[in-house]
């Protein structure tokens, strides 16, 4: 089998990895049915990295996928290595592959004399050489306007949805938004479940301190209701296990978190494993290792959807209709990472 995969009319697609989730590409080359390029890549005694392509890509399109996780810096700083690498190398194109995008938080101004570091990691990945972006479910859309190239925002829903139809009574489900800003995602889901009950968390978030909010309140009916929380990301977990207790103190007969991005940083998994939820339901977009794995969460592969993302791309066809779901064969029946 080779590492790069022939294409038509003479197109090469080469599909490369840095060192933070290799085994994720792995699996998508899977999907793909080819294999990720080799790579020679090592760090200096000072922590500079060297990377090598072991085989030519002149003339390729070339998907460079790197996990945006701890150590955070040190992993986009190696991905933009690979892009100029490649760059270097006369590949055709570059798509950068970030499941999970870092700093995609930060995209916006809360005070004065604060950096837009979302702007600056488009920035930087376009300076490198990329000329396009694929990634899973931005923390805001809009974001895909830093880039003055084309964004391919793929997101996790229709994975999502299909792994939750079964798990709980939808007569009897309510779907919550854990704040105001992602109310429109979480109609989507209220909709694509035939039109189920909607409820969301009032809260304010302290812009002063890191991964702070505080829930005051939920507009819409909750109680004796099975609740889904549906969010982007849980990080230090800290305000989804406030969104949960908060829906138990209205009367919530259970609570499942969904999140597309189980970063689960500092206390998460301890502030997870207390907290009551039901059940846990994470994508695989940064590695999410077993000491991290509670006997409540689900960790389901972004593998097929990725590679349905990188074949449109190379094939010169419409993301958008990922939207309502994976093509067939990128189907499987060993959904979990």
């Amino acid at each position: 089998m080779s590492a790069v995969l022939e294409g038509t009319p003479d197109k090469r697609l080469a599909l490369v990895t840095g060192r933070a989730y290799p085994e994720q590409a792995e699996e998508t080359a899977h999907y793909l049915g080819t294999e990720v390029l080799p790579t020679t890549a090592y760090d200096f005694a000072n922590g500079e990295m060297y990377v090598r392509f072991t085989e030519p890509v002149r003339g390729a399109d070339v998907f460079i996928m790197q996990a945006h996780t701890q150590p955070i810096n040190k992993w986009i700083m190696e991905q933009l290595i690979m892009i100029d690498a490649a760059k270097r190398a006369s590949a055709r194109s570059i798509t950068v592959v970030a499941p999970f995008f870092g700093y995609s938080r930060q995209d916006k101004k809360h005070l004065g004399r604060e950096p837009i570091t979302a702007k600056l990691m488009f920035s930087l990945l376009q300076a490198a050489g990329a000329d396009r972006v694929m990634t899973v479910d931005l923390h805001a859309a809009q974001e895909q306007g830093f880039f003055s190239g084309p964004v391919d925002h793929l997101t996790a829903m229709p994975v999502l949805l299909d792994y939750m139809r079964n798990r709980l009574p939808l007569d009897n489900t309510t779907i919550v938004s854990p704040d105001a800003g992602r109310i429109k995602v979480s109609e989507q889901w209220a909709a694509k479940l035939g039109g189920l009950p909607l409820a969301f968390i009032h809260k304010t978030r302290d812009t002063t301190r890191p991964n702070h909010a505080v829930a005051h309140g939920i507009i819409g009916d909750v109680k004796g209701r099975d609740c889904v929380v549906v969010d982007d990301m849980i990080d230090t977990a800290g305000t989804i296990c406030e969104a949960v207790r908060t829906l138990h103190e209205h009367g919530a007969k259970s609570v499942t978190l969904v999140a597309t991005h189980g970063l689960l940083s500092g206390p998460a998994v301890e502030r997870l494993r207390d907290s009551g939820a039901k059940e846990i339901v994470l994508m695989d977009t940064v590695p999410i290792p077993e000491e991290k794995r509670l006997p409540n969460m689900t960790v389901l592969s972004t593998a097929p959807l990725l590679a349905a993302g990188i074949r449109s791309v190379f094939e010169s066809r419409s993301v958008s209709n990922l939207l309502n779901g994976l093509p067939e064969d990128m189907r499987t029946r060993n959904i979990y990472a």
